[in-house]
Protein backbone atom coordinates (compact mmCIF):
# COMPACT_ATOMS: atom_id res chain seq x y z
CA UNK A 1 0.00 0.00 0.00
CA UNK A 2 2.95 2.35 0.87
CA UNK A 3 4.56 1.72 -2.02
CA UNK A 4 2.03 1.79 -4.28
CA UNK A 5 1.75 5.38 -2.48
CA UNK A 6 4.67 6.51 -3.30
CA UNK A 7 4.91 5.74 -6.74
CA UNK A 8 1.45 7.68 -7.27
CA UNK A 9 3.18 10.99 -5.71
CA UNK A 10 5.64 10.18 -8.27
CA UNK A 11 3.48 10.65 -11.24
CA UNK A 12 2.19 13.93 -9.42
CA UNK A 13 -0.86 12.97 -7.06
CA UNK A 14 -0.47 14.30 -3.69
CA UNK A 15 -0.87 11.48 -0.76
CA UNK A 16 -4.31 12.03 -0.29
CA UNK A 17 -4.85 11.61 -4.09
CA UNK A 18 -3.62 8.72 -4.00
CA UNK A 19 -4.51 6.85 -1.13
CA UNK A 20 -8.19 7.79 -2.26
CA UNK A 21 -7.82 6.68 -5.80
CA UNK A 22 -6.38 2.84 -4.30
CA UNK A 23 -9.38 3.21 -2.04
CA UNK A 24 -11.73 3.45 -4.90
CA UNK A 25 -10.28 0.51 -6.59
CA UNK A 26 -11.16 -1.75 -3.71
CA UNK A 27 -13.99 -0.67 -3.89
CA UNK A 28 -16.53 1.10 -6.23
CA UNK A 29 -18.89 2.66 -6.50
CA UNK A 30 -18.28 4.48 -3.38
CA UNK A 31 -19.53 7.62 -1.48
CA UNK A 32 -17.50 9.81 0.18
CA UNK A 33 -18.15 8.27 3.32
CA UNK A 34 -16.98 5.08 2.23
CA UNK A 35 -13.71 6.31 0.91
CA UNK A 36 -13.23 7.99 4.21
CA UNK A 37 -13.18 4.86 5.65
CA UNK A 38 -11.15 2.86 2.91
CA UNK A 39 -8.62 5.67 2.81
CA UNK A 40 -8.26 6.44 5.89
CA UNK A 41 -8.47 9.93 5.96
CA UNK A 42 -10.78 12.55 7.75
CA UNK A 43 -14.04 12.80 5.96
CA UNK A 44 -14.08 16.35 5.04
CA UNK A 45 -10.40 15.79 3.32
CA UNK A 46 -11.68 12.76 1.00
CA UNK A 47 -14.70 15.26 0.16
CA UNK A 48 -12.10 17.78 -1.02
CA UNK A 49 -9.84 15.14 -2.51
CA UNK A 50 -12.83 13.52 -4.75
CA UNK A 51 -13.46 16.97 -6.12
CA UNK A 52 -9.70 17.18 -7.38
CA UNK A 53 -9.45 13.78 -8.55
CA UNK A 54 -12.96 14.46 -10.41
CA UNK A 55 -11.74 17.60 -12.05
CA UNK A 56 -8.43 15.61 -13.29
CA UNK A 57 -10.91 13.16 -14.57
CA UNK A 58 -9.08 10.28 -12.67
CA UNK A 59 -12.68 9.69 -10.84
CA UNK A 60 -16.38 10.27 -12.14
CA UNK A 61 -19.45 10.75 -10.06
CA UNK A 62 -22.88 9.61 -10.12
CA UNK A 63 -25.95 11.98 -10.80
CA UNK A 64 -27.37 9.74 -7.83
CA UNK A 65 -28.02 10.36 -3.54
CA UNK A 66 -25.52 9.68 -2.09
CA UNK A 67 -23.41 10.74 -4.70
CA UNK A 68 -20.97 7.96 -5.07
CA UNK A 69 -17.42 7.90 -7.27
CA UNK A 70 -15.81 5.39 -9.29
CA UNK A 71 -11.97 5.45 -10.83
CA UNK A 72 -10.41 5.31 -14.15
CA UNK A 73 -9.34 1.96 -14.79
CA UNK A 74 -5.64 1.71 -13.83
CA UNK A 75 -4.42 1.55 -17.56
CA UNK A 76 -6.04 4.28 -18.53
CA UNK A 77 -4.48 6.20 -15.92
CA UNK A 78 -0.76 4.68 -16.77
CA UNK A 79 -1.29 5.24 -20.25
CA UNK A 80 -2.43 9.11 -19.63
CA UNK A 81 0.75 9.47 -17.18
CA UNK A 82 3.09 7.71 -19.83
CA UNK A 83 1.68 10.25 -22.57
CA UNK A 84 1.90 13.59 -20.05
CA UNK A 85 5.82 12.31 -18.99
CA UNK A 86 6.50 11.50 -22.96
CA UNK A 87 5.26 14.76 -23.72
CA UNK A 88 7.15 16.72 -21.07
CA UNK A 89 10.40 15.06 -21.76
CA UNK A 90 9.94 15.98 -25.16
CA UNK A 91 9.55 19.64 -25.03
CA UNK A 92 12.45 19.79 -22.32
CA UNK A 93 14.44 18.00 -24.79
CA UNK A 94 13.89 20.32 -27.34
CA UNK A 95 13.65 23.29 -25.59
CA UNK A 96 16.32 23.33 -22.78
CA UNK A 97 19.77 23.00 -25.36
CA UNK A 98 18.44 26.65 -26.22
CA UNK A 99 18.78 28.16 -22.70
CA UNK A 100 22.08 29.46 -22.95
CA UNK A 101 22.05 32.99 -22.22
CA UNK A 102 23.48 33.39 -18.48
CA UNK A 103 24.60 29.78 -18.53
CA UNK A 104 28.35 29.28 -19.08
CA UNK A 105 30.08 25.44 -18.80
CA UNK A 106 31.86 25.77 -15.27
CA UNK A 107 35.41 24.44 -14.91
CA UNK A 108 35.49 21.41 -12.27
CA UNK A 109 38.91 20.06 -9.93
CA UNK A 110 38.85 16.36 -9.97
CA UNK A 111 41.82 14.93 -7.47
CA UNK A 112 43.32 11.95 -6.82
CA UNK A 113 45.40 9.89 -9.04
CA UNK A 114 42.58 7.04 -9.52
CA UNK A 115 39.68 10.01 -10.20
CA UNK A 116 41.84 11.69 -12.79
CA UNK A 117 42.66 8.36 -14.61
CA UNK A 118 38.60 7.57 -14.92
CA UNK A 119 37.73 11.40 -16.17
CA UNK A 120 40.66 10.87 -18.51
CA UNK A 121 39.01 7.36 -19.87
CA UNK A 122 35.56 8.37 -19.82
CA UNK A 123 36.68 11.75 -21.90
CA UNK A 124 38.79 9.02 -24.86
CA UNK A 125 35.66 6.46 -24.46
CA UNK A 126 33.13 8.76 -25.38
CA UNK A 127 35.22 11.12 -28.26
CA UNK A 128 33.68 10.93 -31.30
CA UNK A 129 35.94 12.34 -33.94
CA UNK A 130 39.10 13.24 -32.62
CA UNK A 131 41.67 13.81 -29.47
CA UNK A 132 44.52 16.27 -28.70
CA UNK A 133 46.55 14.72 -25.97
CA UNK A 134 50.19 16.49 -24.30
CA UNK A 135 50.93 13.40 -22.07
CA UNK A 136 54.24 12.12 -20.51
CA UNK A 137 55.15 8.61 -21.42
CA UNK A 138 54.98 7.14 -17.71
CA UNK A 139 51.03 8.18 -17.50
CA UNK A 140 50.17 7.08 -21.33
CA UNK A 141 50.59 3.23 -20.17
CA UNK A 142 47.44 3.57 -18.41
CA UNK A 143 45.30 5.23 -21.09
CA UNK A 144 47.36 3.53 -24.65
CA UNK A 145 44.68 0.57 -25.08
CA UNK A 146 41.73 3.31 -24.71
CA UNK A 147 43.41 5.61 -27.27
CA UNK A 148 44.31 2.73 -29.64
CA UNK A 149 40.10 1.55 -29.74
CA UNK A 150 39.65 5.21 -30.31
CA UNK A 151 42.09 4.88 -33.05
CA UNK A 152 40.53 1.91 -34.24
CA UNK A 153 37.00 3.50 -34.31
CA UNK A 154 38.31 6.24 -36.86
CA UNK A 155 39.15 8.78 -34.44
CA UNK A 156 42.00 11.29 -35.39
CA UNK A 157 44.70 10.93 -32.60
CA UNK A 158 47.27 13.68 -32.32
CA UNK A 159 49.67 13.16 -29.30
CA UNK A 160 52.60 15.41 -27.82
CA UNK A 161 54.86 12.97 -25.83
CA UNK A 162 57.44 13.51 -23.10
CA UNK A 163 60.12 11.25 -21.78
CA UNK A 164 61.01 8.78 -24.30
CA UNK A 165 57.40 8.34 -25.72
CA UNK A 166 56.95 5.92 -28.13
CA UNK A 167 53.97 5.04 -30.19
CA UNK A 168 52.79 3.14 -32.73
CA UNK A 169 49.19 4.44 -33.70
CA UNK A 170 47.96 8.52 -34.30
CA UNK A 171 50.23 11.22 -34.94
CA UNK A 172 53.21 11.86 -32.10
CA UNK A 173 54.84 14.88 -31.42
CA UNK A 174 57.86 13.76 -29.12
CA UNK A 175 58.91 16.65 -26.39
CA UNK A 176 62.50 16.24 -25.81
CA UNK A 177 63.64 18.24 -22.16
CA UNK A 178 60.88 16.31 -20.35
CA UNK A 179 63.15 16.10 -16.93
CA UNK A 180 63.99 20.20 -16.88
CA UNK A 181 60.09 20.75 -18.10
CA UNK A 182 58.99 18.27 -15.09
CA UNK A 183 61.27 19.79 -12.17
CA UNK A 184 60.72 23.37 -13.52
CA UNK A 185 56.54 22.19 -12.86
CA UNK A 186 57.21 20.29 -10.04
CA UNK A 187 55.44 17.31 -11.69
CA UNK A 188 53.89 15.98 -14.67
CA UNK A 189 51.03 17.85 -16.91
CA UNK A 190 48.61 16.24 -18.88
CA UNK A 191 46.16 17.71 -21.19
CA UNK A 192 43.51 16.64 -23.58
CA UNK A 193 40.44 18.00 -25.26
CA UNK A 194 37.92 15.60 -27.79
CA UNK A 195 35.98 17.01 -29.93
CA UNK A 196 36.41 20.54 -29.36
CA UNK A 197 33.53 19.88 -26.72
CA UNK A 198 35.60 18.46 -23.97
CA UNK A 199 39.03 19.60 -21.96
CA UNK A 200 41.10 18.28 -18.94
CA UNK A 201 45.08 20.05 -17.52
CA UNK A 202 46.72 19.94 -14.86
CA UNK A 203 49.35 17.69 -12.72
CA UNK A 204 48.80 14.28 -13.01
CA UNK A 205 51.92 13.58 -10.90
CA UNK A 206 52.89 16.39 -8.22
CA UNK A 207 57.01 16.02 -6.99
CA UNK A 208 55.76 18.16 -3.88
CA UNK A 209 53.83 14.96 -2.35
CA UNK A 210 50.64 16.83 -2.73
CA UNK A 211 47.10 15.15 -4.15
CA UNK A 212 47.57 15.39 -7.78
CA UNK A 213 44.67 17.72 -9.43
CA UNK A 214 43.39 18.54 -12.73
CA UNK A 215 40.69 20.69 -14.02
CA UNK A 216 38.15 19.32 -16.53
CA UNK A 217 35.77 21.60 -18.75
CA UNK A 218 32.93 21.51 -21.67
CA UNK A 219 33.30 25.58 -21.80
CA UNK A 220 34.20 25.70 -25.57
CA UNK A 221 36.49 28.84 -24.63
CA UNK A 222 38.51 27.10 -22.20
CA UNK A 223 38.65 24.05 -24.41
CA UNK A 224 39.63 25.76 -27.75
CA UNK A 225 42.73 27.47 -25.50
CA UNK A 226 43.58 23.74 -24.33
CA UNK A 227 43.65 22.85 -27.83
CA UNK A 228 45.71 25.77 -28.53
CA UNK A 229 48.25 25.11 -26.66
CA UNK A 230 48.77 21.53 -27.54
CA UNK A 231 48.78 22.42 -31.16
CA UNK A 232 51.35 25.56 -30.82
CA UNK A 233 53.82 23.12 -29.20
CA UNK A 234 53.16 20.23 -32.13
CA UNK A 235 54.23 23.47 -34.22
CA UNK A 236 57.14 24.51 -32.26
CA UNK A 237 58.61 20.72 -32.20
CA UNK A 238 57.68 20.01 -35.78
CA UNK A 239 59.38 23.08 -36.72
CA UNK A 240 62.13 22.26 -34.52
CA UNK A 241 62.78 19.10 -35.79
CA UNK A 242 62.52 20.32 -39.62
CA UNK A 243 65.15 23.42 -39.33
CA UNK A 244 67.36 22.76 -35.78
CA UNK A 245 70.49 24.28 -37.25
CA UNK A 246 68.48 27.59 -38.38
CA UNK A 247 66.90 27.98 -35.37
CA UNK A 248 70.15 27.27 -33.07
CA UNK A 249 72.19 29.78 -35.23
CA UNK A 250 68.83 32.20 -34.91
CA UNK A 251 68.15 31.61 -31.32
CA UNK A 252 70.92 29.90 -29.62
CA UNK A 253 70.62 26.04 -27.71
CA UNK A 254 67.20 25.64 -26.95
CA UNK A 255 66.18 28.43 -28.40
CA UNK A 256 67.54 30.74 -25.22
CA UNK A 257 67.20 34.25 -26.73
CA UNK A 258 63.56 33.73 -28.51
CA UNK A 259 62.55 32.95 -24.55
CA UNK A 260 64.34 35.66 -22.97
CA UNK A 261 63.26 38.03 -25.65
CA UNK A 262 59.36 36.77 -24.77
CA UNK A 263 60.08 35.66 -20.87
CA UNK A 264 62.43 37.94 -19.84
CA UNK A 265 65.16 36.30 -19.36
CA UNK A 266 63.67 34.28 -16.35
CA UNK A 267 64.34 30.51 -15.17
CA UNK A 268 60.75 30.18 -16.33
CA UNK A 269 61.53 29.48 -19.98
CA UNK A 270 62.91 26.17 -19.33
CA UNK A 271 59.39 24.82 -19.15
CA UNK A 272 59.06 25.04 -22.97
Amino acid sequence: MNELVENLKELGLNSYEAKVYIALLKKYPATGYEVSKLADIPQARAYDTLKALESAHIVTSSNTKPVTYTPIKPKELTKRFRRKITSTLDYLEKKLPNVKDNYTEPLLSIYGEFSIREKIIEIIKNARKEIFMEIWSQDFKHFESYLFDAYNRGLDIKIVGYDNFTCNFGTVFRHYNGREIEYALGGKMIFITADNQEGLFGKIENKKQQNPDVLWTKNEDIVFLIKEFIIHDMYLIDISEQFPEQLKYFYGAGLKRLKDKVLGGTDFYKVH
